[in-house]
């Protein structure tokens, strides 16, 4: 009965993956100063997940918005891009989302971010926008600010 235990319970640690959430950025370059950020909503996404992303941005202090690439406001200094992939297992979520900074004008790519969750235990696309803007971001949208001494 023990030894059944410990498998079931090997099995369960197995299947629950582990959630990675990583952030690719030059160190020269400084996010604090886009404080005006569009969120593209893809063509194919019915998801609303640029809409949990951009309230995630607001959350941070900035102004921000969402809608396809033609509304975008003349006055946004930064854009993100997004590409979920979703699978389904008796419900629809998302085990990949990569997001990519760039400028609203010039389009030079300012970060980019990867979160990835290959597990049976899923994450709402409103816990998902959370975990991608805070480490873009971070908490209080100061993710170059250096900790006080």
């Amino acid at each position: 009965m023990k030894v059944l235990f410990v498998l079931l319970a090997a099995a369960v640690g197995l299947c629950a993956g582990c959630t990675t959430v990583t952030m690719r950025k030059h160190p020269t370059v400084d996010l604090t100063r886009y404080q005006r950020v569009f969120v593209v909503q893809p063509f194919n996404e019915n998801n609303h997940v640029d809409e949990f992303l951009a309230a995630e941005i607001r959350q941070t202090g900035r102004t921000a918005s969402s809608g396809p690439l033609t509304m975008m406001p003349e006055d946004a200094e930064a854009v993100l891009s997004y590409s979920a992939r979703w699978t389904w297992d008796f419900n629809a979520y998302i085990i990949e989302l990569n997001a990519e900074l760039h400028t609203a004008h010039t389009k030079k790519k300012l970060a980019e971010v990867r979160f990835y969750q290959p597990s049976a235990r899923t994450a709402p696309p409103s816990v998902i926008a959370h975990a991608v803007i805070q480490k873009l971001f971070g908490s209080s949208g100061l993710a170059n600010a250096k900790p006080e001494k």
